[in-house]
Order: structure tokens, then C-alpha cells, then sequence
């Protein structure tokens, strides 16, 4: 059994690994957040050898109280919320991934911490931009013509949300770009919905449109009617202090003209 360390956000995690095949996915994808640590908020265990590979996206969620599994063709979770302890069996690296942002992004909605928002975000003057959109919108590909400046994801971008800011961590929730060791955290300056165009041009758009186009971008959704009035809350937080703009860019780096 091996054991590791790592924080992602503010959370302190204990892994423990069943086999070296599953410890090297974890330094694989986890390497620049394994840090020691003193007293873990999360303590996960981590099996290897479960199901078939990928299949598809559907992930079958049960939740009561506290507890909540997800099942899909590629891992299980079984997981205590409140407690923050989860078993997790995963078939390969793909299925790592995927389990640890359910897992996670469900443990930071149930303590009403933040959200998980699919979507790409660079760092400019100290202030972090995102970019979000559907599948093939051009989320990392805003990520990588950002170049030189530091990326906070490219896939999937970790919000802390209170009532008097917003600031977004480094995430290793990656796609393509691997993650680079980033402790600071950068407040939200603004959110980019994408529309690949001819032409560059941003416009803002009211709450009301954001919050609806904001909605499906957030990955955790379960059918309980309380976890859904904290996410669309926590939403409205973030409306409250970043604006939210169309972004309709070319695909080179002068949309950063726009925002800068």
C-alpha cells in the first residue's frame, strides 16, 4: 500500500494507493500538488483493477444525506461527503481523472465552498480570466495561445466562492497542458463565453443571461433540490462581483486585446 500527500484548493488530501501501477498515474497527473501535509481534510483510497475502459460520460449518482457514489463504466466512488472519505476503483489513468473531479467537485459543493467550472483561465496583470464554452468552443485553445502568461487550467477551473470575493487556484484537473506549481491564489477578474469568428468583439451580458449560460458549465449536478439552490447560490456570488462577456475571437492571441 502506498500513501501520498497532496493539497488541491484549500484541502489537505491523504491518498492512499493500492499499487504502483495507481501511484504513477497519481505523480503522473498530481506531481506539482503533492506536498507534505499536517492534518488532511479528504482521505482517499484508491484501487486499481476495476471495470472496462471508457465507454461514454454517463455516470449513474445516487446520493442520501451525506453519502454519495457515482458509477460509471470506467470507476466507482463511494464516498461520506461530511466525513470527507471516499473509496474510489478506477480502470486506468482516464478514469483517475475523471473520478477525482466527481469526487472533489461534489465535496466542495456539499460544504458550499465552490465550484468546478468547465472552462480554461490565465493569469494577466495578477488577475485571473476564464474562458468557457461547449465542447470544441476553443477552451484550450484560449489556454494555449495565452502563452507566456500562467495558466490556471485548460479544462477545468477551481473557484472559491464567499460573499466577499472571488479567487481561483490552480487546478490539476488538466487537458493538454500540464499543470506548473502555482500556490498563490488570483482573484476572478472576468468570465469569456466563446464563439470562434471572423472578427474579435466582446460584449457584457446582464445576470440573468449569464446565470442561464453559466448553469451547464459547472460540473457537479446531482437531482438534490438543496445541493441545486447551493450551486445556482454560489453562481449568483460569482455574478455579483465578474462580469461575464460574449467573446466572439480569432484564433491568435489578439482577443487578449479585448480584456487587458
Amino acid at each position: 500500500m502506498e500513501k501520498v500527500t497532496m493539497r488541491i484548493g484549500e484541502h489537505q488530501i491523504l491518498v492512499f494507493c493500492d499499487s504502483f501501477q495507481v501511484w504513477d498515474f497519481i505523480k503522473k497527473n498530481y506531481e506539482p500538488f503533492v506536498v507534505k501535509i499536517e492534518q488532511p481534510d479528504i482521505v482517499i483510497h484508491l484501487e486499481g483493477r476495476y471495470g472496462v475502459p471508457f465507454v461514454d460520460y454517463k455516470v449513474g449518482v445516487r446520493k442520501e444525506a451525506g453519502n454519495i457514489s457515482f458509477q460509471r463504466a470506467d470507476y466507482i466512488i463511494e464516498a461520506n461527503l461530511n466525513e470527507g472519505q471516499a473509496r474510489i476503483r478506477i480502470h486506468d489513468e482516464l478514469a483517475l481523472k475523471h473520478a477525482f473531479m466527481n469526487f472533489y467537485s461534489s465535496y466542495i459543493v456539499h460544504h458550499n465552498w465552490g465550484l468546478l467550472i468547465h472552462s480554461s483561465c490565465a493569469i494577466e496583470k495578477e488577475k485571473a480570466h476564464l474562458f468557457a464554452g461547449p465542447s470544441g468552443a476553443g477552451k484550450s485553445t484560449c489556454a494555449k495561445l495565452s502563452a507566456p502568461r500562467d495558466i490556471l487550467s485548460d479544462e477545468a477551473t477551481l473557484v472559491k466562492i464567499t460573499k466577499n470575493q472571488i479567487i481561483v487556484f490552480n487546478s490539476p484537473f488538466r487537458s493538454d497542458l500540464p499543470a506548473a506549481s502555482i500556490e498563490e491564489t488570483i482573484p476572478l477578474a472576468s468570465i469569456q463565453l466563446l464563439h470562434q469568428s471572423l472578427n474579435n468583439q466582446r460584449t457584457k451580458l446582464g445576470k440573468a443571461s449569464a446565470l442561464l449560460q453559466i448553469m451547464d458549465k459547472v460540473f457537479y449536478w446531482t437531482k438534490d433540490h438543496e445541493e441545486t439552490k447551493k450551486i445556482i447560490q454560489m453562481i449568483k456570488e460569482v455574478l455579483d462581483h465578474v462580469p461575464v462577456y460574449d467573446l466572439y475571437f480569432q484564433k491568435n492571441n489578439t482577443f487578449w486585446e479585448l480584456i487587458s
